[in-house]
């Protein structure tokens, strides 16, 4: 098995990439100025291009995971979300409320992806 990573760093990869499946690490906003829904927006975009990198897309995502600092902002996350998803192809999604690494982040999302 050929295994790849994506923005290698002291801790982690962004995305470990092997012949069938795409990891994509937690992704939280890298400017996490303003609101859920727009830290949501942002993140789904980065996740869009490190799926772009890998070889795939968020048609190919097998499995979300979504972590709310407030889960009383779950509706807002979900506007971008709905935004976003495909709706052909919706993965497996589980949402829960964490304490995220900073408290500026506001939504951290992580996918496995089919390649």
């Amino acid at each position: 098995m050929t295994i790849r990573r994506l923005d290698i760093g002291p801790r982690m990869s962004q995305a470990v990439i092997t012949d069938t499946t795409v990891y994509l690490a937690g992704q939280v906003c890298k400017d996490p100025a303003g609101d859920v829904t727009g830290q949501t927006a942002a993140v789904l975009k980065q996740i869009d291009d490190l799926l772009a990198r890998a070889g795939t897309s968020k048609e190919k995502i097998l499995t979300a995971t979504i972590y709310l600092a407030d889960i009383g902002r779950f509706a807002d996350m979900n506007k971008a979300w709905d935004a976003w998803v495909s709706g052909a192809n919706p993965p497996a999604r589980t949402t829960l409320e964490a304490s995220l690494a900073a408290p500026d982040y506001l939504v951290e999302i992580a996918v496995i992806a089919a390649r």
